[in-house]
């Protein structure tokens, strides 16, 4: 009996055991299929987000590089608020945004855009962002990045032009724009120092660019003799001594050909002109004096019957004529005095090539020295003013004219100093190949390049003679030029810690 009840409760436990292990199969069947349900699923879903985000930069990246209008401009906007230094330092900027950012043009392209906006007048970041924008969109995307770009320096230049008449009353000023000019005969002269190691190519181009200086500087020459001077100077020696000296012997001879020719035939026209009139001149003569005689005693007849009646209205037109005259009087002078601001920086913005430090001494000469509107050391603190703002340094231009003619004429002055570059970048960009291969044009500006040298020292000197008066401005500009050549910093911090430095050092010696 016991074994019986043994080997019955060991079948029973046998069978309570599998009851048991018969769940435990199930739930170790069920659990890891679900398990792999929602990692199946998870992985799914990942590849889907990850397929979306693939296809949603493919389509940003699409967008990127086919800008609008809007784009182009708050592309161009935000440049021209954060591109303190000016020169290579925007260059820059603009080259990461264009190429490794939003992809526009290949990095031969924005080569070719730089080159070609080195080669014009103006500054080099203006006419790389015309350049870029005429790519892009054409001529309304050439205006649109333009206008981004010179937008937020023109408009702090019109506040720093309002505050400068009131800051010039407050203690230290004098002191920190004597350190900010200071900076800029450095910056002016380390620049001019850099475009000589990359332009002097041959022996001429050091002659011309001491001869730039010498005369700017001692002959009070204007810049547009000088580069008009310089580009001849280069179409003779680089396209005609070195290239077509033999061309033009062998041309003399068709020359006089032609002289002899055009001669005997102007002797022919001559005769043929005389005849005509000794044959029936003085018949027609006669005739055309009797019909004026006549015509001018009718006149003369119905003047007399007019007057009468005139004479009692005279009174009443010669007040209504004062009275507009006297309230045209100011609009005409403030009309006239736009017009004469408006020539002077097209003339300038038209022939100054190197960029903004170039056209400084003709500003100056036209400013100061001619019209008189601003003093040397006015135009030393304006210029010191467009280093210290974003965007390119012909910004000075808007100081200027608003110094002169109020925010229109700021306006003014702004639109005219960068309209002919803006039309030059247009053209040439749009014929960009014909104008590379222009061997006139190159050689005029390897003419140019090496005056534009001079022309930069001859500004540094200039601004040095206005600007620094002690030998604490003489010391700040040397420590300046060693940081810039030694260190290459962005010029915008040089220049203000050269403004701060110089307060601080006047208030220890004060």
């Amino acid at each position: 009996m016991f074994l019986a009840n043994c080997g019955s409760s060991e079948h029973g436990i046998e069978t309570s055991a599998e009851t048991i292990a018969l769940p435990v199969l199930i739930l170790q069947l069920v659990v890891p299929t679900k398990v792999d349900q929602r990692a199946g699923r998870i992985q799914h879903r990942t590849e889907k987000i990850r397929a979306r985000v693939r296809h949603t930069r493919r389509e940003l990246e699409r967008i990127a590089r086919t800008t609008s209008l809007g784009g182009l401009f708050l592309s161009f906007l935000k440049i021209g608020l954060v591109g303190f230094g000016g020169g290579l330092a925007v260059i820059a900027q603009m080259r990461t945004l264009a190429v490794q950012k939003r992809r526009w043009v290949s990095d031969w392209e924005f080569a070719a855009a730089f080159a070609l906006a080195q080669s014009l007048p103006g500054t080099a970041a203006g006419n790389t962002a015309t350049y870029l924008g005429l790519k892009l969109r054409g001529w309304r995307g050439a205006s649109v990045a333009i206008l981004g770009f010179i937008l937020p320096s023109m408009l702090m230049m019109i506040a720093l032009a309002i505050m400068y008449r009131h800051l010039r009353y407050l203690p230290d000023t004098d002191l920190l724009f004597h350190g900010l000019n200071a900076a800029v005969v450095a910056v002016i002269g380390v620049t001019a120092w850099r475009m000589g190691q990359h332009t002097f190519a041959k022996r001429w181009q050091w002659w011309i660019a001491i001869l730039a200086c010498l005369v700017v500087t001692l002959f009070s020459a204007t810049v547009i003799e000088v580069v008009l001077a310089a580009g001849i100077a280069g179409i003779f020696i680089d396209s005609y001594t070195e290239r077509r000296l033999p061309k033009l012997e062998s041309l003399r001879g068709i020359a006089t050909r032609r002289r002899k020719r055009i001669r005997a035939i102007i002797i022919q026209r001559r005769r043929r002109r005389m005849r005509s009139r000794a044959f029936v001149g003085g018949y027609l003569m006669r005739a055309i004096a009797d019909q004026n005689v006549i015509r001018a005693a009718r006149k003369s007849r119905a003047a007399d019957t007019d007057e009468v009646s005139e004479t009692n209205d005279r009174p009443k037109t010669v007040l209504h004529s004062a009275a507009l005259l006297a309230l045209s009087v100011p609009l005409l002078a403030k009309l006239g005095l736009l017009v004469v601001l408006a020539t002077i920086f097209l003339r300038i913005g038209s022939i100054t090539f190197g960029g903004g430090f170039v056209m400084i001494p003709l500003m100056e000469a036209e400013v100061v020295n001619s019209h008189h509107w601003l003093t040397h050391q006015q135009f030393a603190d304006a210029t010191a003013l467009g280093q210290i703002t974003p965007g390119p340094v012909l910004i000075t231009a808007t100081f200027i004219g608003y110094f002169v003619a109020g925010t229109i004429g700021a306006l003014v002055a702004t639109i005219a100093v960068f309209l002919p570059s803006f039309l030059m970048t247009v053209a040439a960009g749009s014929s960009l190949r014909a104008f590379q291969n222009n061997t006139l044009l190159q050689a005029f500006l390897k003419g140019v390049a090496p005056a534009v040298v001079g022309l930069l020292v001859a500004a540094a000197i200039s601004i040095g003679r206005a600007g620094i008066h002690t030998w604490i401005g003489l010391s700040i500009m040397m420590i300046a030029v060693i940081i810039l050549i030694r260190f290459r910093p962005n010029a915008f911090w040089v220049i203000v810690g050269a403004g701060l430095s110089r307060v601080v050092i006047g208030f220890i010696l004060a």
